[in-house]
């Protein structure tokens, strides 16, 4: 009885130990950024239309949070984004504007955001499907 007792109290105390290792693990030291969302459709537009969206993001870290450089696919996508250091537990947001000139088909541009988070290199995309313009009735 003892010895189930005492095997038993290793167990538990084993499974604590591995339980707080795991909990200390997950926690993040230095800026992180979170987005809301990864990612938007804007389903079909027609040629020549112009989108916007805007990616909510948090500082979920415990520092403060620097972009350094938001990077896009081609001349066809801009973007706005803070160039102030969020604070641990701030939220901001990145504006992404697509313009279809020229673009037919489906498209799905990248933006890549460069910071000094824990996580350096963050990737959120705009999708779209571009259609021809229609001819106008003359």
């Amino acid at each position: 009885m003892i010895k189930k007792f005492f095997t038993l109290s290793l167990l538990f105390a084993a499974l604590m130990v591995a339980v707080n290792a795991q909990s200390q693990s997950q926690s993040v030291e230095g800026p992180e950024i979170s987005f809301a969302e990864s990612s938007k459709n804007f389903g079909d537009i027609t040629q020549g239309d112009v989108v916007e969206h805007t990616f909510a993001f948090e500082n979920t870290g415990n520092q403060p949070l620097i972009i350094s450089n938001v990077l896009v696919t081609c001349g066809c996508t801009a973007t706005n984004w803070p160039r102030d250091p969020i604070a641990a537990g701030k939220s901001s947001e990145i504006t992404v504007r697509f313009d279809s000139k020229g673009k037919s088909g489906a498209q799905n541009k990248i933006i890549t955001v460069v910071s000094n988070a824990v996580n350096p290199r963050e990737k959120v995309s705009i999708k779209t499907n571009v259609l021809p313009k229609k001819k106008e009735d003359a």
